[in-house]
């Protein structure tokens, strides 16, 4: 099934909350990751006779799917992550959009699914921001976390793709994903699971990846480590960092791993490796054991590591734990490279300096 490439004339129909029954917003010193949801959502459905149809901003609500829904069933579900800030002049942005709506449309292929016009789901973004607006933190380090998702709706038990979906968006604003902010974590080097094999679905949002993954990470938990590192298939090179991706600064180098099919092609990453390459850093995308990485280490050279990804932004690494090892990184505090990265992509995101890179969209 191939994406929808004819513009539809679609106008969204909006149904809102009366002020009375707006929920009260939650305490911003307390928001956490995911917790808490707005007053209302977007939604557009397909079917093959229909196309994209019934587009909607409704109050924020259960859905009714039926039990044979292929999302159930064969995991027909993609998602986005993306947010909203505020910035200082109060202005509300959204920070690279088009980069999200186009990588969805690319997993929806792999999945075999419809993928919805951008200018639907991009207009449906904006369009259900604005409307909850009152939700998006002031607090700096805070934003509104922007879910956009698409399934299958269809109801049968064949193995096949589906021929009806459900594209939707939920809106959450969040603190920092870890509850430490930019600080350092400690990170387990999985060396039993896979998060993804070769041919696989690694390099999109499909949901089976997350499930996948989320084995390790409890294992990893309950031996005090905050995420895993995920090798390959073959347990020597190195992928990701929980759902992040991952960078080495190595001997003034900033090393991070390939993209090779199993691997995200995060918009936080491809932004650092932009923002590096701007102060003149060297910047390798290759191959990169984790032998490399522990050598480097012995021989005084790694300096840093860090994950990328629109949750955390930036998220220092200060410990790696690799077989029965404990490796410091940088005496477990952040280091320059990522301190900077983290200085100046939130303050573009926040508006605290200009957007020479032209990410921000406002709304």
């Amino acid at each position: 099934m191939t994406m929808t490439t004819k513009k539809l004339d679609l106008s969204i129909s909006i149904t809102q909350r009366v002020a009375s029954e707006l929920k009260a917003l939650p305490d911003p010193t307390k928001l956490g990751f995911g917790q808490h949801f707005t007053d209302h959502m977007f939604c557009v459905d397909y079917s093959i006779d229909k196309s994209w149809h019934d587009a909607r901003i409704i109050p924020y609500q259960d859905f009714k799917i039926d039990p044979g829904a292929s999302v159930l069933h064969y995991g027909q579900a993609l998602f986005e992550g993306m947010k909203a800030f505020k910035q200082k002049d109060g202005n509300i942005v959204l920070f690279r959009p088009d980069y999200n709506c186009d990588r969805l449309a690319i997993g929806a292929q792999r999945l075999c699914m419809e993928s919805p016009p951008k200018d639907i789901m991009f207009e449906g973004i904006k369009k259900l921001v604005s409307i909850d607006s009152r939700w998006v933190p002031n607090e700096k380090g805070s934003s509104l976390y922007i879910r956009p998702t698409l399934i299958g709706t269809e109801a049968f038990l064949g193995v096949r793709p589906s021929e009806k979906f459900l594209f939707y968006v939920i809106l959450s604003p969040v603190g920092s994903y870890y509850g430490t902010g930019a600080s350092p974590v400690k990170i387990w080097v999985e060396e039993k699971y896979l998060r993804a094999a070769p041919g696989g679905l690694g390099a999109v949002k499909a949901g089976a990846n997350y499930a996948a993954s989320l084995l390790a990470a409890r294992e990893a938990r309950k031996n005090g480590y905050a995420q895993v590192l995920w090798l390959d298939i073959t347990h020597q090179y190195i992928e990701e960092v929980g759902t992040m991706n991952v960078f080495f600064v190595i001997n003034n180098e900033v090393v991070t791993p390939a993209l090779n099919g199993t691997i995200l092609n995060g918009g936080v990453r491809d932004s650092a490796i932009q923002v590096l390459k701007s102060w003149g850093m060297k910047v390798t995308e290759r191959q990169i054991s984790i032998k490399e990485v522990v050598n480097a280490h012995k021989n005084g050279q790694l300096t840093e590591a860090f994950g990328t990804g629109t949750a955390a932004v930036i998220s220092p690494i200060g410990e790696l734990f690799y077989q029965n090892e404990k490796i410091l990184i940088g005496e477990n505090k952040i280091g320059t490279v990522s301190q900077k990265l983290y200085n100046q992509i939130t303050q573009v995101q926040y508006g605290e300096q200009p957007d020479t890179f032209g990410w921000t969209v406002r709304i």
